[in-house]
């Protein structure tokens, strides 16, 4: 599943260069105590050289109610991650003969708008212009809800085409759900029985699956978000209304695992990796190029709820690395760099929080709608309790941090927003980018 924070952007990790057997796992532990003790991240983290672990650490709770603190093989839904397992199971359909990239998708779903011109391939490259109602369905809660095939399949309808196949990319999460589908008709099978036979029994993946409701007695976690200085249950998306394209739990150590075999042709033939490895737009099949340094990784992020993960492989070194949250509170993108200065044995720093209070009436000042000539989108200021929060057009609040004198960051989407009450105005900083918004 895929969650717009604030302003979608490809996850670029440029570091320094460098390799030792040797990991500073203390530090790297001082790393994560610092997350967790200040609230920023509660979940599992991963490191593999080749099929051997060197490296892993949990933080928080699976179960903030119950009091349950996470452990190496706690589990996590992780969302967009299971992209990456369907695109593997539709490229093995293709080596058996069950199915081909060029094929259209009007043989199973006839009144799919385009369905005579979108092609398999499409799907797995989201190249096929169906509309993403899932974003909606999640402001909605809707996607809390079960739902079966004929009535998702009314929802796809419905949401029509956003372009003509194969002109453009667009993230959307129906092609995977209809990949999902033609899985289970070419197999005969539930897609969760699929992934069992031939993903993880076949690589002893013992805490990757898809089921039902989360178990918390299972080692399953619940997800939160951050509100009111305190970890608030998250909604939970029900597996029926993501199914392949994000539904699935695992752990870190499973997803190293995975990352593996796959990039060294335990799953599927090299040609078929070349394949989803070839990228069009941003996108692979089922993975997204993660630059570092002078090398290049493969894998893939995934949220829901509360949810995130991440998942890649540096062939390299034969470095891998995953973790999976619960909560978070913090740029995930700076997680994996970190991590990855540790397996690479480049320097990191150990985070410092610094928060203002600031009196609830001082917030006044920053309040109401605003408005850019350089984005389409409205940007509105509120508070509540003490806090303050924005929220842009057609997407979630959020709450804002005090850093600094008018100074407020959200480290979740790596964006800064510099107030001049004065001039009724504010300046939003992102990733080298800034907007200026003023108030109406």
């Amino acid at each position: 599943m895929k969650r717009v924070l604030i302003l979608s952007l490809a996850v670029s990790l440029v570091i320094f260069s460098g390799f030792s057997q040797s990991i500073d796992k203390e530090k790297l532990d001082t790393y994560f105590d610092a997350l967790a003790s200040n609230n920023r991240f509660m979940g599992s983290v991963a490191i593999a050289q080749g099929d051997k672990l060197i490296y892993s650490k949990s933080v928080g709770f699976a179960d903030v109610e119950q009091g349950l603190t996470a452990s190496e093989r706690s589990k996590y839904r992780i969302g967009s991650i299971t992209k990456t397992f369907t695109a593997v199971l539709i490229l093995k359909a293709v080596e058996e003969g069950m199915l081909s990239l060029s094929e259209t998708i009007d043989k199973y779903f006839p009144t799919i708008g385009n369905a005579n011109k979108i092609t398999i391939e499409h799907l797995l490259r989201h190249r096929s212009g169906l509309h993403n109602h899932l974003d909606e369905f999640v402001n909605s809660n809707r996607h809390t809800q079960p739902i079966m095939e004929k009535e998702m399949m009314e929802v796809i309808i419905k949401g029509g085409n956003d372009f003509e196949p194969d002109t453009k990319m667009a993230y959307s999460n129906p092609n995977y759900i209809l990949l999902t589908y033609i899985l289970e008709k070419i197999y005969e099978k539930p897609f969760s029985k699929i992934v069992e036979d031939k993903i993880t029994n076949q690589l002893g993946l013992e805490n990757t699956y898809l089921d039902g409701k989360i178990n918390t007695q299972n080692g399953e976690c619940n997800s939160y978000t951050f509100l009111n200085n305190s970890w608030v249950l998250a909604p939970e998306l029900d597996v029926s209304q993501a199914l392949g394209a994000g539904a699935m739990t695992s752990t870190p150590t499973d997803l190293v695992k995975f990352s593996c075999a796959l990039f060294n042709g335990k799953l599927i033939s090299e040609n078929s990796l070349t394949k989803m490895k070839t990228i069009k737009d941003h996108l692979g099949m089922g993975l997204i190029k993660m630059p570092f340094y002078d090398k290049t990784g493969f894998g893939h992020t995934g949220g829901i709820d509360g949810f995130s993960s991440v998942f890649a492989y540096f062939t390299t070194n034969e470095i891998s690395f995953a973790y999976t949250a619960n909560g978070m509170n913090f740029n995930g993108n700076d997680i994996s760099i970190a991590i990855l200065n540790a397996a690479f044995n480049n320097p990191f720093e150990i985070p410092e929080f610094t928060i203002l209070n600031i009196a609830d009436e001082e917030l006044d000042k920053y309040l109401g709608v605003y408005s850019s000539l350089q984005l389409p989108l409205k940007l509105t200021i509120t508070k509540n309790n003490g806090l303050l929060f924005a929220q842009l057009t057609g997407q979630p609040s959020f709450p804002l941090e005090a850093t600094a004198k008018d100074k407020f960051e959200f480290k979740q989407a790596d964006a800064v927003f510099e107030f001049n009450p004065l001039n009724k105005a504010l300046i939003l900083k992102q990733r080298g980018m800034e907007f200026l918004f003023e108030r109406e």
